[in-house]
């Protein structure tokens, strides 16, 4: 029998990532939420769009430009269509652009409301070891020890004696590996046999009754 309990966690967060901006109407800095709304702008067969967002305290409007100046040619069809019907599914992929929301502001906020869908790989609730195997779909900023704590019940504090005694691993190793982001393929490795809630962590992990 195998020690180790492997499970896949498949991570779907539900609500995009909201960069911090100052806000001309509060005054200050503010999360920005997207609109799930573009807007699109035609200066002969030139094109500009944005994505709008707009402050989580005022709703005054923020415009993420997507492009600039763009000869409407060199477009993709598809995208100007989405762009064109406010496609939920291209929205939701530019909304989640990571990279693209750091050139714009230094602070992301990334919510943990993810949808997290279990799947066990082998082993059985009473291992004292525990795997867990993350899928990322999206790209996200969401923290491991946030994702951990949540999932997990077990407070960021008691995560990371965990890390520091060696009894938590993530795999590829790093440096300060519980505040990193969540990563797709990463691995999870927890040592369960001092804890005397063992059996409770690893239900968890599993999901179900």
């Amino acid at each position: 029998m195998s020690h180790t309990l492997t499970v896949q966690w498949t991570i779907e967060p539900q609500s995009a990532p909201r960069p911090w901006l100052v806000c001309s109407r509060c005054g200050g800095h503010r999360p920005f939420v997207c609109s799930g709304k573009t807007r699109l702008n035609a200066n002969g067969r030139r094109l500009d769009a944005w994505l709008i967002y707009r402050c989580a305290v005022c709703e005054d409007t923020w415009n993420r430009s997507i492009f600039e100046r763009r000869n409407v040619a060199s477009v993709a069809p598809d995208a100007l269509a989405a762009l064109q019907s406010n496609d939920p599914v291209w929205v939701r992929q530019a909304a989640f652009d990571i990279e693209g929301l750091r050139q714009c502001t230094d602070r992301i906020e990334d919510l943990a409301d993810s949808n997290v869908e279990r799947h066990v790989l082998g082993g059985s609730a009473g291992c004292a070891r525990l795997e867990i195997v993350l899928v990322v779909r999206q790209a996200s900023s969401l923290r491991v020890d946030r994702l951990l704590s949540a999932e997990l019940a077990l407070s960021r504090a008691r995560l990371s004696k965990l890390e520091t005694k060696g009894r938590l691993t993530l795999l590829p190793e790093s440096r300060k590996a519980l505040q990193r982001p969540i990563r797709d393929g990463s691995r999870i490795v927890l040592d369960l046999t001092a804890e005397d809630d063992r059996a409770e962590i690893a239900r968890r992990a599993r999901g179900g009754p």
